[in-house]
């Protein structure tokens, strides 16, 4: 019985010291962590919209009505944060998405997209992907740069290398699900961009801030 009562002791001592190493090692890596994810944030919207001097966090898509007709629209996209664009001075440029497309090949496909008050694309930037290394892999090389300072309503993927219209990009060769999936996300986050911001300008957004 002494025994069992003492081996009970040594285990629950040793869980008590795990648990409170795992505390303090939780607490020490934290804010690392946290500061890692906001250069992170930081360095994909200076990426997608490099003329901005700095940005702002906007609303949370969840508190805006628009974004339940969003969800509606597009169930396999979702609009993660939103950010300012400011010139130097204030000035607001435009807005950063970052959204989720769940249409990956290999799961979800993170990406970064500025957009200022015109509906021009002006960059984006993949955050996180679970596509195939090798073919899927190539979006941030062959299919983001496509976008940049584009205008469209929405955009189509051309096979073979033939795209040559305003709102045509050129797919990933044998990489189609990947392809389709960052385009659908593309034309969501721009959606998303019209439904909420479309009747805007730059001096009416400001005023309503």
């Amino acid at each position: 019985m002494k025994t069992i009562i003492k081996d009970a002791l040594i285990l629950f001592a040793i869980t008590a010291i795990a648990g409170i190493l795992l505390a303090v090692v939780n607490e020490v890596t934290k804010k690392p962590i946290e500061e890692g994810k906001r250069a992170a944030v930081e360095a994909a919207c200076r990426e997608v919209f490099p003329e901005a001097d700095h940005f702002t966090p906007g609303a949370d898509p969840a508190s805006i009505p628009e974004y339940q007709d969003f969800l509606l629209k597009y169930p396999k996209n979702t609009v993660d944060e939103t950010y300012t664009a400011h010139t130097e001075d204030g000035t607001p440029l435009g807005f950063v998405f970052n959204l989720t497309t769940k249409e990956g090949y290999g799961g979800n496909i993170r990406f970064s997209m500025g957009v200022d008050f015109e509906g021009t694309v002006k960059g984006v930037a993949i955050l996180e992907t679970s596509e195939t290394p090798g073919l899927g892999m190539q979006a941030g090389e062959v299919l983001t740069p496509q976008f940049k300072d584009r205008k469209a309503d929405s955009f189509v993927y051309v096979k073979g290398g033939g795209a040559s219209k305003e709102n045509e990009v050129d797919a990933i060769s044998s990489a189609t699900i990947t392809t389709k999936a960052f385009v659908n996300g593309i034309n969501a986050g721009l959606d998303y961009y019209r439904m909420v911001y479309g009747d805007l300008t730059a001096d009416s957004f400001r005023d309503s801030l």
